[in-house]
């Protein structure tokens, strides 16, 4: 096999370290280390674990681990904001599945690194699977990769503060048109306000990336969760009942316009969940990803599962 198949996060304990586990011994640690930077693009993903990290020292290891926290602007996830640039993860039914995905890889500029961290553990289930970007690009069919090689158009539907999904001012953390209008001038992305408030924003993007480090080419791009067939056959069928496609608050095509195919769609999620490694929580651990070299997502859980995320450039 070769060493994308093999690939898991890496696992850091007190133990591992020779320390005590505490808080304290993990920022002393992280202290110590001059070559973080390395060792995650190295291992693409690192997990602290025993250390009893507690949300009243997660800003101390936040700021070692995230040199420029930076706020959830443009993301199309639901969320709570209840930290510094801190996070809860994304708040859909603990019933579903997420499926895997880079943080922001729709957007024209995306972190580089995403730190979660467990601050109750689900009563079953739960975990974040993590899947290697090179081993996910591998897995597709040449049909598919084919396909996507010129890239694909998001769509987004914003309300203006009444509506199906999220809110543009929920969207942009602001509630000024000309904030708005002010960041997206700058990413490449066409947009529009409509009669009733609402914003409509349309940007084409890669469908893969090479990470600047490594050289490494990665399948990067949220197509099968804007895509309506990635909701399953019976979701995506009353949505179109409801509204058109245009209405939705999230949707894309092929770059020129062009529909994609749901046999495509279902083939990039399912392989991407099957690819991946699932990282099971314990309290106070935490997860630091390469965002670039590694995608997430979500298992179904049951009970009161509080997990935060914060991410860096």
């Amino acid at each position: 096999m070769d060493a994308h198949s093999t690939w898991k996060p890496l696992v850091i304990t007190p133990a591992d370290i020779g320390a005590e586990a505490a808080p304290d011994a993990l920022v002393g640690h992280l202290r110590g280390l001059d070559d973080l930077g390395d060792l995650l693009v190295a291992e693409k993903a690192l997990v602290f674990r025993g250390f009893r990290v507690s949300p009243a020292e997660l800003d101390d290891v936040m700021d070692l681990l995230l040199p420029n926290r930076l706020a959830y602007v443009h993301g199309n996830s639901p969320r709570t904001k209840v930290g510094r640039n801190v996070y809860t993860s994304t708040e859909y039914p603990p019933a579903y599945t997420i499926s895997m995905h880079n943080e922001m890889s729709y957007a024209h500029q995306w972190p580089s690194r995403l730190l979660f961290f467990c601050d109750r553990a689900a009563a079953t289930g739960g975990a974040t699977p993590v899947v290697d970007g090179a081993l996910w690009l591998e897995s597709l069919d040449a049909e598919v990769r084919a396909a996507f090689a010129d890239g694909v158009r998001y769509a987004q539907h914003l309300h203006g503060g009444k509506g199906f999904g999220k809110s543009w001012q929920d969207t942009f953390e602001t509630d000024d048109r000309a904030d708005v209008e002010a960041f997206l001038g700058d990413t490449g992305a066409t947009y529009e306000w409509t009669r009733d408030g609402a914003l409509r924003v349309s940007q084409v993007r890669p469908s893969t990336a090479v990470h600047p480090v490594t050289g490494t080419e990665v399948w990067f791009n949220q197509a099968d969760q804007w895509h309506a067939a990635g909701l399953g056959d019976e979701t995506a069928a009353a949505l179109h009942r409801i509204m058109p496609e245009k209405d939705l608050p999230q949707s894309v095509a092929f770059a020129d316009g062009s529909p994609i195919p749901a046999r495509y769609i279902t083939q990039v999620r399912d392989r991407g969940l099957a690819a991946a490694v699932d990282v099971d929580w314990r309290t106070g651990d935490l997860l630091l990803i390469d965002n670039m070299l590694v995608g997430h997502g979500r298992r179904p859980f049951t009970g009161h599962r509080r997990v935060l995320v914060a991410m860096s450039d």
